[in-house]
């Protein structure tokens, strides 16, 4: 017995019609019907450019799919170390000979050029002078035989008398093809030290720590990848932020220096590198020496007992 009823809305002839009522809100065709053989379904038509585009696509694939195959070979080839991975070791026993030791060849670094001297020309500011290029050519004197010069620019009124012998004298006069190397310092009015080797041919490098690195790179040491990449920090660290920066960076610096240095006589293994020459002519230059940490001031000790640095010491008086 139903609920309720409904009254009906159609009477012809006194009969009540029937409701079609519906037992769904719209139809659909079934998915189940399977089309008979003989009606084939009509073929759509494929876009040209949705075909580019999907064989565009299996091209990429496939090209990912060959690069993953790569680095997947390579990577059974190299060891990664992890970023926890303490290089101390590897820097300790990287292997390279000390700088009083003859080995390197001049000619082979900056190239063989018969019947004329190399000559290393450096412009420089006098009111800012370029310490650690100072340490490095009395570095160089003793591995190499130098013509060294000093000379004033037109653009710079006064030099003191001390910079203007920055070279010492040289006494021995030799003739000029007897030199392997020739060294000039130009006291000029440039922001930043600028330095040639080859005047027709070459750019200038600026910047006193990539003139630093070019220098040191004569003595012919061999680092491996590691050293070579903490040497470079430390150089950049010195310019940038313990000559540069402010003084909380400047604080930074000096606690870093003071950890490495509680591990290692020297700011990168056991060896002097061209880190410890610019970080030390730094720290002269800034004033910072005298607030240094415990380990700093010991390495700074270690420094002036060399030659090169104690000359060096002379001009800053």
């Amino acid at each position: 017995m139903p609920m309720y009823r409904v009254r009906p809305f159609h009477r012809v002839g006194g009969e009540v019609l029937a409701e079609q009522l519906p037992t769904c809100m719209y139809r659909l065709p079934s998915l189940r019907r399977r089309p008979s053989p003989a009606a084939s379904p009509p073929q759509e038509e494929v876009d040209p450019s949705l075909q580019a585009l999907e064989s565009r696509q299996e091209e990429i694939l496939k090209r990912l799919y060959e690069l993953k195959s790569a680095v997947d070979g390579l990577s059974k080839m190299i060891q990664t170390p992890d970023a926890d991975f303490d290089v101390t070791n590897i820097v300790q026993t990287d292997e390279c000979s000390p700088l009083t030791t003859n080995g390197a060849d001049l000619d082979l670094m900056l190239g063989k050029d018969y019947g004329a001297l190399k000559d290393v020309v450096i412009n420089a500011n006098p009111s800012l002078p370029p310490l650690s290029l100072l340490v490095l050519h009395s570095l160089l004197c003793e591995r190499f035989k130098i013509l060294s010069a000093v000379h004033t620019h037109s653009s710079v009124k006064s030099v003191p008398e001390n910079l203007l012998k920055c070279f010492g004298e040289q006494t021995t006069k030799q003739p000029r093809h007897e030199y392997q190397l020739g060294f000039t310092l130009i006291w000029k009015d440039v922001p930043k030290p600028q330095m040639k080797f080859s005047i027709q041919t070459m750019c200038p490098i600026e910047g006193e720590g990539n003139i630093a690195r070019f220098l040191f790179s004569l003595f012919g040491q061999k680092y491996n990848a590691v050293t070579s990449t903490l040497i470079d920090s430390w150089v950049d660290t010195a310019i940038f932020q313990l000559k540069e920066g402010s003084s909380k960076e400047k604080g930074a610096v000096l606690r870093s220096m003071n950890a490495a240095l509680g591990k290692t006589s020297w700011l990168v293994g056991n060896e002097l590198t061209v880190a410890d020459i610019v970080a030390w002519c730094v720290l002269q230059q800034t004033g910072n020496a005298n607030a240094a940490p415990a380990n700093v001031q010991k390495w700074m000790k270690s420094c002036e007992n060399m030659a090169p640095f104690s000359s060096v010491m002379k001009l800053l008086k």
